[in-house]
């Protein structure tokens, strides 16, 4: 990682759960404060907690936002950003408590978010009404996410008035406008630095192992979870914090349901399985798809299907530069799949006729087959923030950004109007692509996709 100390050389977190990467967060703080500017300040909220059952929590996975500018990982936590005051980075979070510490785990408490997280100052999250009116003096506008949650929208409001009142006396500005941080931040995180590039490659590296120890399991009647459990084990075992998604292994009629989180059917010999999965690691998340033949070997129609699939890809993924606009990307792969479509008999016509596939894709008659997006954002989230829009047109790539790339063909088993032979195929093949000044960067080559090298990979693997 090249702007990245080593692991060992970074402060690590109170809970043993890895670096602080304190650099990072504080250059992001740092554009934020100047982005605010003058008498606009922005209060963040973390992410809740949500009870799973009886009085068991899910783990505990960090609001986005607080993560990009801090890296804290406990809940309970308020975060203050003041530009021109004397210490514009606050923080309230959980204080210290060994009672509480011994059922929960370590906290790091308002000493370690000075320590460890670059903090100005900190307070127990217990302080936070109490302080706010006075953090809120002398600026006009404040940068808060209303209707989230009510009671802290009261909590505000309360905090307010109290904060009107001391103004009286000094004549300072109390907020009167409120904007979604969303709209200052979200531009932010859409753009990723080298050190971001360098930790979503890292969730590539780990997210590639898990798919190659799950393309080694697979076998006609293992069942679809033990590719899960050897994905995610694999993450795990490599350093990954938990997969930044529900993972999607859909063996055979199961690879055409498009969001398949069952993952409980047995693989048959014969079928296809698609694995949908990606790593987390520091909070940044892979998102990479792979279809393979459950007995190792594509059948002749599945690799006709997969080449059409693979070549849609690869044309998308080449078109990912400075200057195309989001939906162009799209449109590229579309068209390599409508003419596909055209040579499987999915829709008439002949695919080397121009005119003909325009008119497919007006008609937008492909979306039976391929009825979503080709990309999204990635970066904190997998369906990462940022607008695909500007100006009311489709927003044109522009270096530091991440964008998926993930074309697919879906032939439900009962499609009538698919070519018997065809159906029950799902295929989808899907990378992580950053925009450079120059030839696309694809954050996670080197997981196999080509023919050849997957059923070579598996062959491998059956003879280990």
């Amino acid at each position: 990682m090249s702007e990245t100390n080593s692991v060992s050389e970074r402060p690590l977190r109170a809970d043993g759960g890895g670096p602080v990467l304190g650099d990072l967060h504080r250059r992001h703080r740092e554009q934020l404060l100047e982005l605010l500017g003058e008498g606009q300040a922005a209060l963040l909220f973390s992410a809740p907690s949500h009870l799973r059952n009886g009085d068991a929590e899910f783990r505990y996975r960090q609001d986005s936002d607080v993560l990009y500018f801090s890296g804290w990982r406990e809940p309970d936590c308020v975060l203050v950003f003041r530009p021109g005051a004397d210490e514009p980075f606050s923080m309230f979070v959980q204080p210290r408590d060994p009672e509480r510490e011994t059922w929960t785990g370590r906290r790091e408490g308002p000493e370690g978010a000075m320590a460890r997280y670059g903090a100005d100052q900190a307070w127990s999250i217990e302080e936070l009404e109490r302080r706010l009116p006075d953090l809120l003096l002398g600026y006009h506008t404040l940068h808060y996410r209303f209707t989230e949650n009510a009671e802290r929208d009261r909590m505000l409001f309360s905090a307010i008035g109290k904060a009107k009142k001391k103004a009286r006396k000094s004549n300072v500005d109390v907020p009167d406008a409120f904007i979604d941080p969303g709209r200052v931040i979200h531009e932010l995180r859409l753009f990723k630095s080298a050190q971001e590039l360098d930790l979503l490659r890292e969730a590539g590296r780990i997210t590639g192992e898990g798919h190659r120890a799950a393309m080694r399991a697979t076998r006609p009647g293992a069942f679809e979870f033990e590719l899960e459990a050897a994905i995610e084990g694999t993450f795990r075992k490599l350093g990954g914090q938990a997969p930044g998604y529900t993972s999607i292994v859909g063996g055979g009629a199961n690879a055409t349901i498009l969001h398949y989180h069952t993952n409980e059917d047995v693989l048959k010999n014969g079928d296809l399985v698609c694995v949908d999965a990606g790593c987390e690691r520091d909070g940044y998340t892979a998102d990479v798809t792979r279809t393979w033949p459950v007995n190792g070997k594509f059948s002749e129609v599945q690799a006709t299907v997969y080449q059409i699939v693979l070549d849609a890809q690869k044309a998308a993924i080449a078109a990912c530069v400075v200057g195309q606009t989001f939906q162009g990307v799209h449109e590229v792969a579309s068209r390599v799949l409508t003419q596909g479509m055209m040579r499987l008999g999915l829709l008439d016509g002949d695919p080397e006729d121009v005119e003909m596939v325009n008119a497919h894709l007006t008609a937008e008659r492909q979306k039976r087959w391929y009825m979503h997006g080709t990309s999204h954002w990635l970066g904190l989230d997998v369906h990462d923030v940022g607008l695909y829009r500007r100006g009311g047109a489709s927003r044109r790539l522009e270096p530091g950004m991440v964008l998926t790339v993930e074309p697919g063909l879906y032939i439900a088993p009962d499609d009538e109007l698919a070519p018997e032979s065809l159906r029950g195929i799902g295929i989808r093949i899907e990378d992580d692509i950053a925009v450079t000044e120059g030839l696309p960067l694809n954050l996670t080559d080197g997981i196999p996709k080509e023919i050849a090298e997957i059923e070579a990979w598996m062959a491998e693997g059956r003879e280990g």
